[in-house]
């Protein structure tokens, strides 16, 4: 498989930039000069350099987790995260006192790191992308940042493992249960908030659904205090965050995770890159674009997330 690196000075260039975007456009006589832009694992042209940066850009807009999580690309190598299982601890050491270094591999533990395709389909009206004036470079970037970013979203938080990333939900590899109810109460939520340790709820976000929120919007203490400010939307004094993929409070569910969603992982294995299907819509008067991303999402410390299970 040809390797990023190996792409790169190809792809980079004003004249991929050019020839992409008219090939995007449906004009003949542009796929030729970018054979050396192929991503091999697709049979598909890699996206511009430029136009990579502008969909990360739309994509931590579009998606929640995009924009809380640690992202990172690694297009060349595959390689397992190491992750410390115990705490880093910094120690007070006199002038010319020794410096205690230990051997601290025992605490490591491998994370491995697989690339799980994403695939959208998405058609475009042959006159439309052949005006001129129709910025046909902004609005493909954009469309494919919302329908990726949903798919990721719903990846990172019900994603089973099994050809998706393992979501904070995840049986296996998912978040710690921070407090188990059989209903939505105050204390419960205060309980969650608290099962975090202090360094994690230091960022803490509330993750839930629309439901579950209008729900905790109700909710007092024995003073008749509400748990959310409505004010600022926050709980806590942490921030709440609505995603319609976390699950209903329903036997069995999971649905608020409160933590530090920076210790969740999302690792691009590989640029976006899109397919241009002419003559399969050319009756239809429109242009398809089947476009892949691969990447691969993990939570690298489950006790920086706590979730509320609830039960029957």
């Amino acid at each position: 498989m040809k390797t990023y690196t190996e792409m790169l000075p190809h792809i980079e260039g004003n004249d991929y930039e050019t020839h992409f975007w008219n090939a995007i456009r449906g004009k003949q006589g542009h796929k030729e000069h970018l054979v050396k832009g192929i991503d091999t694992a697709t049979g598909a042209f890699t996206l511009t350099t430029k136009g990579q940066e502008k969909y990360m850009a739309a994509i931590k807009q579009e998606g929640l987790f995009r924009s809380l999580a640690t992202d990172i690309q690694v297009y060349d190598h595959v390689y397992n995260i190491k992750t410390v299982e115990g705490d880093d601890v910094a120690v007070w050491v006199p002038e010319g006192g020794t410096i205690p270094i230990t051997d601290g591999m025992a605490d490591f533990s491998d994370i491995a790191l697989a690339s799980h395709k994403l695939a959208v389909f998405l058609k475009l009206e042959d006159a439309l992308i052949r005006d001129p004036y129709f910025k046909v470079e902004n609005y493909l970037v954009k469309r494919l940042a919302k329908n990726f970013g949903r798919a990721e979203d719903n990846g990172f938080i019900n994603g089973t493992g099994e050809n998706m990333p393992t979501g904070i939900l995840a049986e296996t590899g998912g978040a710690e249960v921070g407090v188990t109810t059989s209903a939505l109460t105050y204390d419960d939520v205060v309980k969650l908030f608290f099962s975090v340790k202090p360094e994690y709820r230091k960022n803490g976000i509330w993750i839930m659904n629309d439901e579950t929120a209008l729900a905790l919007r109700t909710l007092k203490d024995n003073a008749g205090q509400p748990i959310w400010n409505q004010s600022n939307d926050t709980i806590l004094g942490h921030k709440v965050c609505i995603s319609e993929f976390m699950p209903i409070a329903e036997s069995g569910s999971k649905p608020i995770a409160f933590g530090d969603f920076s210790y969740y992982w999302i690792v691009s294995r590989r640029p976006v890159s899109v397919r241009t299907l002419t003559e399969q819509f050319a009756m239809v008067d429109c242009v398809g674009y089947l476009a892949y991303e691969f990447l691969d999402g993990k939570l690298v410390r489950p006790e920086a997330i706590k979730v509320m299970q609830m039960t029957a």
